[in-house]
């Protein structure tokens, strides 16, 4: 019984002594280098004369066309280009949606939709501003108002009682528009004496051409100016500048 537990238990050594044989690397034994003499590298010369050739003297000229020139130009930009840019990439952003493969929604033509008329309407307010009939640039104001363009002011001429709208004014401290009716009684008593034509659809310039005589049209010149300066321009009149303009006013009445 012993000599049999005695084998087992020399074969349970030995079949774990296998595993510690199996488990250590073999060692392969590398080829030995053998070193190799490079071969001498040969050496060559040119003993040929070298003659150097001159560039002529008008080389240049060759190389002056457009296909030489390698200098990038940059546009000009102007109001109108920098708008047109303007529009361009916002109309390209207004375009791009749903553009990407798919259906657009209701919520994109919606919006696309809205887009388009706020981008028409920007233009055509834009080209109404340019090319309206009193000739304005955007940001800019007129010279050549409507002579009659609101309250009572734009009936006719010789239905108004001028000293007493223009006592009324004065009484109210509202200079603007005494001086207003003032400019209106001026073209009155010019068109009584057929000096000028009286029309609600002219302007100043077009009475200042009417005029023929030579001192007379430098007063209406003056006078056009400080009404267009004191109403168009929004120009509050205090007493005394008031005073000083209405006395050219009635100087003039008075060389009619």
């Amino acid at each position: 019984m012993v000599l049999k537990v005695n084998k087992f238990l020399l074969y349970i050594i030995l079949f774990l002594s296998s595993f510690t044989v199996f488990s250590q690397p073999v060692e392969l034994e590398e080829p030995p280098v053998v070193a190799q003499k490079n071969p001498e590298v040969q050496k060559w010369s040119d003993t040929t004369a070298i003659q150097p050739l001159p560039f002529r003297s008008n080389f240049k000229e060759n190389y002056s066309g457009t296909d030489f020139q390698y200098e990038t130009v940059a546009p000009d930009t102007s109001a109108w280009n920098d708008f047109k840019a303007w529009l361009q990439y916002w109309l390209g952003r207004i375009f791009s949606l749903g553009m990407d493969g798919a259906n657009p929604t209701a919520l994109e033509i919606v919006l696309k939709v809205v887009a388009i008329l706020i981008v028409l309407f920007v233009v055509y307010m834009i080209v109404k501003t340019i090319l309206n009939k009193e000739g304005n640039w955007i940001f800019g104001k007129s010279s050549q108002k409507k002579i009659a363009t609101s309250d009572s002011i734009d009936e006719d001429i010789h239905s108004i009682n001028f000293e007493k709208a223009i006592r009324d004014s004065k009484n109210n401290n509202d200079y603007r528009l005494a001086i207003r009716y003032y400019y209106l009684w001026l073209l009155k008593r010019l068109s009584d004496k057929s000096l000028i034509e009286w029309d609600i659809e002219k302007t100043n310039s077009d009475y200042l051409y009417e005029i023929s005589n030579p001192k007379l049209r430098h007063d209406f010149a003056y006078l056009s100016y400080i009404y267009d300066y004191s109403w168009y321009g929004e120009f509050e009149l205090n007493e005394t500048a008031f005073i000083q303009s209405e006395r050219t006013f009635l100087n003039t009445f008075n060389s009619l």
